[in-house]
């Protein structure tokens, strides 16, 4: 989880991931988005907006642990983020495929 931390800091300062639900929905549904993200510690309702927009939309979605996300991008209570089409989504989606196969 180390490394995804580092990418995800590394795309919040490239511009490459939406931070907040509310705009990560945004993207998802303006077609923007790639994948989305939701913290561990996120609400049932914010879980469900972000998993109902990337099903319709055939998104994948994951969950990160409590906090995480937060952290990799330096800013407090994000609870959801998109990440936008590009090399280093590509990147921290195969990882975060490989840290679930484990």
């Amino acid at each position: 989880m180390k490394e995804v931390s580092g990418l995800l800091g590394l795309a919040c300062r490239s511009g490459q991931i939406t931070l907040g639900a509310d705009l990560a929905i945004r993207e998802i549904r303006a077609g923007r988005a790639e994948a989305a993200l939701i913290d561990g510690e996120a609400s049932d309702g914010t879980k469900k907006k972000i998993l109902d927009a990337c099903a319709y939309r055939g998104l994948p979605a994951h969950m990160l642990p409590a906090g995480e996300l937060s952290r990799a991008c330096g800013k407090e209570g994000r609870m959801a983020a998109a990440l936008k089409k590009g090399g280093l989504t590509a990147r921290i989606l195969e990882l975060l495929n490989r840290s679930q196969a484990d």
